[in-house]
């Protein structure tokens, strides 16, 4: 395994991050345990979850995956060696279940969801805490095409502030941002240097061969500010693998069971799909591992989150950290990324 820095932390975090958000619905709690322990065993110490999870996200099984990986720390111990991640949800009225659909991140709701969180993980700190979504009308979620709104929203200050206080207190050792935009992302940068607040060390968003609109504003943020990519949907919701072109859903996977999951499965995205899974049979490759290698041969990346359902997809997508891209394998992928460029935003 490899490791880089998290942020302009001494944390060395590894390059492989597991995600957990099919802990508890698609993975029972002891095929969350079995991850767990493999990954570790494969020198991963960084796991990724969230209040929010599972996914689909429901009532009856929120915080479920938190709850998983708490009971695993509480049976493994050693909780010093490794990076456990999590996130505040922020507003939305698809999930009323947490706090009423107005979970605003502010220094109540974060209060509420940081305790609720170190209960579920049976851990007192975690050591990363993530705004899992910016509280403002903004391009996220695959949204393009900004249009303005002047709709109330809470002040990324204030969140911030919350935030520093959590931090002060011990139950949050560095805290991070998710699915946010470069005016954010300079936001939450700029408040910390005039208020003397913890600095943000990393953002959550995703990027993936399908979707490398990252690269557009915000991987030189990364790079000149050290807050590094925590890549996620590396694989396009293994779209990337191949495994559903031509119209296949095979039994068990995520897009034949919940229809909701469309964002990587238009025509323009089947079809730079299959260019670049033809692109990696042609030159001897498995189709996943090429995508994650390649998204772990990025700079700003600092963390590749992979997600797995099955032990076999798990080693498969370990592997990736030990796999090195020709030039001659990158100068295809950069062909087909100029036919077809970012076709799933």
């Amino acid at each position: 395994m490899h490791y880089r820095k998290l942020g302009h932390t001494d944390i060395d975090v590894s390059l492989i991050c597991l995600g957990t958000m099919t802990f508890g619905e698609q993975n029972s709690e002891r095929d969350a345990h079995e991850q767990l322990d493999r990954a570790v065993a494969a020198g991963v110490n960084f796991i990724d979850t969230a209040e929010l999870y599972p996914v689909p996200p429901r009532g009856e099984t929120q915080g479920r995956t938190e709850a998983y990986i708490g009971s695993w720390l509480a049976r493994r111990g050693k909780r010093d060696d490794l990076v456990i991640a999590s996130k505040v949800a922020g507003p939305t009225d698809w999930c009323p279940h947490i706090r009423g659909g107005s979970s605003h991140p502010d220094a109540a709701n974060i209060e509420i969801a940081l305790n609720d969180s170190l209960r579920r993980l049976q851990t007192d700190y975690i050591d990363l805490y993530q705004v899992h979504w910016p509280d403002r009308s903004a391009n996220f979620f695959g949204k393009l095409g900004y249009e303005y709104d002047a709709s109330p929203s809470l002040p990324i200050e204030d969140t911030l502030e919350a935030l520093a206080c959590q931090v002060e207190a011990g139950k949050i050792r560095h805290i991070g941002i998710s699915n946010e935009t470069p005016w954010g992302t300079m936001r939450y940068l700029q408040l910390a240097e005039a208020r003397g607040w913890p600095r943000i060390v990393s953002i959550q968003n995703p990027y993936s061969l399908l979707n490398r609109s990252f690269e557009i504003g915000l991987a030189e943020i990364s790079q000149r500010e050290d807050v590094g990519l925590l890549a996620y949907s590396p694989l396009g919701f293994g779209v990337l693998s191949g495994k559903y072109l031509d119209g296949a859903r095979p039994e068990g996977a995520r897009l034949s069971l919940f229809e909701r999951f469309s964002r990587y499965s238009n025509p323009q995205g089947e079809r730079a799909t299959a260019a670049y899974v033809a692109l990696a049979r042609d030159h001897g490759l498995d189709p996943a591992q090429m995508a994650l290698a390649y998204v772990n041969s990025r700079p700003f990346v600092t963390a590749n989150i992979i997600g797995a359902t099955r032990m076999e997809q798990l080693e498969s997508n370990l592997g990736s950290a030990d796999l090195t891209l020709s030039e001659e394998v990158l100068e295809g992928i950069e062909a087909i990324h100029q036919a077809h460029p970012n076709p799933c935003p």
